[in-house]
């Protein structure tokens, strides 16, 4: 299994209604995806920012590229992003998972 890591930042004024946003855009559409074995939101707030970690779990990277294209290094965002998040950066982390929940 494939862990795929994004990380991102809002006001934290702005944290609950992102986390509505990307529940309803990225994962909808990761959860929709074939070969998608879970997601994680995790959120930190600190210093009036509210930092995201995304973690969606895959069965291959085929099954990533069903949802982020060819180039699955790349973050996939959605039109409202620039709205919410402080920066877009523009890649995301893969890990394989070695040992998960039981």
């Amino acid at each position: 299994m494939i862990a795929r890591i994004w990380r991102g930042l809002t006001p934290d004024s702005k944290s609950e209604e992102y986390l509505n946003y990307v529940t309803e855009t990225g994962v909808k559409d990761c959860r929709a995806t074939e070969g998608n074995r879970g997601v994680y939101v995790l959120r930190r707030i600190s210093g009036g920012q509210a930092e995201f970690l995304f973690i969606s779990l895959w069965e291959s990277f085929d099954a990533i590229r069903k949802f982020a294209g060819p180039d699955i290094e790349k973050a996939v965002y959605y039109p409202k992003d620039n709205e919410f998040l402080l920066g877009l950066d523009p890649n995301v982390t893969h890990y394989e998972v070695m040992v998960g929940p039981r």
